[in-house]
């Protein structure tokens, strides 16, 4: 996964998960990319200085986040992060009121559509790390989304 800085044409910044730099081209060419805050599909990358890390830390420095078992954790009150997890919530909450929930069968459904014997339509599910891995080897898209804090408790 990549995490973008990203800024739309009102000025409003925010950072973006993609599984790779052609993931984000694909859906920035597509303006399936949206502002957070406005909902602008006039996005892109911004400007970001490079992380360098001198040996080793024990602690996170400023206000980076400990890593856990499934990734940083983001807080609604934080700034940027919090823009992220705004982002995040919406398009969950989009998924759920617009695309099929298929639950463990996501694969299997991805692939019947890929392969034409299923319609096409937004789906949403659950798929282990093998099936997603599967999935991505056999060129079928598929968007992990991380776990948000309010899902955790």
């Amino acid at each position: 996964m990549i995490r973008y800085a990203l800024i739309c044409g009102s000025g409003h910044q925010f950072d973006a998960w993609f599984s790779s730099s052609a993931s984000y081209d694909e859906q920035c060419e597509a303006e399936a990319i949206r502002c957070p805050e406005c909902g602008g599909a006039d996005v892109q990358k911004a400007p970001m200085a490079p992380a360098v890390l001198r040996g080793r830390r024990s602690e996170p420095a400023g206000d980076e986040a400990p890593p856990t078992a499934d990734g940083p954790l983001m807080g609604p009150k934080d700034s940027a992060k919090g823009q992220s997890y705004a982002f995040l919530k919406g398009l969950r909450e989009h998924l759920k009121a617009n695309a099929d929930d298929v639950g463990d069968k996501f694969a299997e459904e991805a692939r019947k559509m890929h392969h034409g014997e299923a319609e096409e339509r937004s789906i949403y599910g659950e798929a282990t790390v093998d099936e997603a891995k599967s999935l991505y080897e056999e060129g079928i898209p598929a968007l992990p989304l991380p776990k948000l804090p309010d899902e955790h408790n």
